[in-house]
């Protein structure tokens, strides 16, 4: 059984461009909807993706459970971010793509086929720092996390990090900010965060999965973030959660909106999804949401497929893995610190998958 503290942690030390071997979906499909495709004879089904490394944990554990019942289709995930796996799925190079930022108009329009978003997980960007002495969690403002990465905010004892943290022995060292370097989802959710709450930083930098940030060190993947903060003294960084808590790093507690310091736990982030609606495109944005009880900088994040599959048995490979990733999977999700999607979503999902087709052939039953 792969443990997820262990999981994690090898997880940091990988090449970004790791990739999982795999298997065969899920033998009993929707609704006993039968087996998955049956691969050539003798052989296996080779599916390909790329993408978001914020699920990258979780990911790594589905193909694991996976491969254990399914040992005839072999799943490739490789974690090089979310602007890599829109640009691979885009020229046809993967069979799927990931991504925690929602395709933009333009990324769509320039795709060679109708894509779908398939909400796989909610997860959190968490901040997490390196301050030796300090032994409590931080907590943070809004005004703070946005200072801190515009620049104005330099120094550990500033007061507007000061004021959150009464007592704390902070020391009077000069922050070392990191950021991602790469085109990612990550940065789109945590840039979208701060676009939210600060319009100073809206104005100056803007939300996206690639920003030009007005000060700090660039590093490769939540992968790279983690590390470097991990090693160097007075950095803060922003990663996926599961990368932070698992590397035993700290991590911040932040003021949402309804005035309260929030820590990023299953419960937190569920909360920020309440009442969400994601529409015909099954995306919302979970940043900066309303409730006490909601963890601020929350996510979902997405598999991105094409409706069409140009290879039929391919195609209902793929389908029967989202299908058991959608259900199955989704018990997974608290153990690797991320938490399984609200009901509605499910449902919805469901139905879009039920539409995903090779040529005139549905890649699932109806029903």
């Amino acid at each position: 059984m792969i443990t997820r503290r262990i999981l994690v942690q090898a997880l940091v030390c990988l090449p970004l461009a790791a990739s999982i071997g795999c298997a065969k979906p899920d033998s009993a499909g929707p609704s006993g909807a039968g087996s998955a495709a049956s691969p050539p004879a003798g052989g296996t089904v080779t599916l390909n993706g790329a993408g978001a490394t914020f699920p990258y944990p979780l990911y790594s554990k589905w193909i694991s459970e996976y491969n254990k019942a399914n040992p005839n289709v072999q799943v490739n995930y490789q974690s090089i971010g979310s602007g890599g796996g829109i640009r691979q799925i885009s020229a046809g190079t993967v069979d799927f793509g990931a991504s925690d930022a929602p395709m933009t108009a333009d990324e769509t329009q320039k795709a060679p086929g109708k894509l779908h978003h398939i909400p796989t997980t909610l997860g959190a960007v968490v901040i997490t720092y390196n301050v030796p002495g300090l032994s409590a969690p931080l907590k943070l403002s809004a005004d703070a996390v946005s200072g801190v990465y515009l620049g104005t905010i330099k120094k550990w004892n500033d007061p507007k990090i000061a004021e959150g943290n009464p007592g704390a022995s902070l020391p009077d060292k000069d922050i070392a900010v990191v950021y991602r370097s790469d085109g990612s989802g990550t940065t789109a959710v945590f840039t979208d965060y701060l676009a939210k709450v600060s319009s100073d930083y809206k104005d100056k930098v803007g939300a996206g999965k690639s920003v030009k940030w007005p000060v700090g060190l660039g590093a490769k993947g939540n992968e790279g973030v983690t590390g470097q903060v991990k090693t160097t003294p007075y950095t803060i960084g922003y990663v996926e959660l599961a990368y932070a808590r698992q590397n035993k790093l700290p991590i911040a507690q932040v003021k949402n909106k309804g005035g309260q310091f929030v820590e990023p736990t299953a419960e937190s982030i569920t909360a920020a999804a309440a009442g969400v609606d994601v529409g015909d495109t099954l995306t919302a944005s979970l940043t900066d949401p309303a409730g006490e009880k909601a963890y601020p900088i929350a996510s979902f994040t997405y598999l991105l497929v094409f409706e069409d599959a140009k290879d039929r048995t391919r195609g209902q490979a793929l389908a029967k893995f989202l299908w058991w990733a959608l259900h199955d999977g989704q018990k997974h999700a608290a153990e690797l610190d991320y938490a399984p999607l609200p009901d509605a979503v499910i449902k919805k999902t469901e139905e879009r998958l039920r539409t995903l087709r090779s040529g005139n052939d549905k890649l699932l039953p109806a029903g």
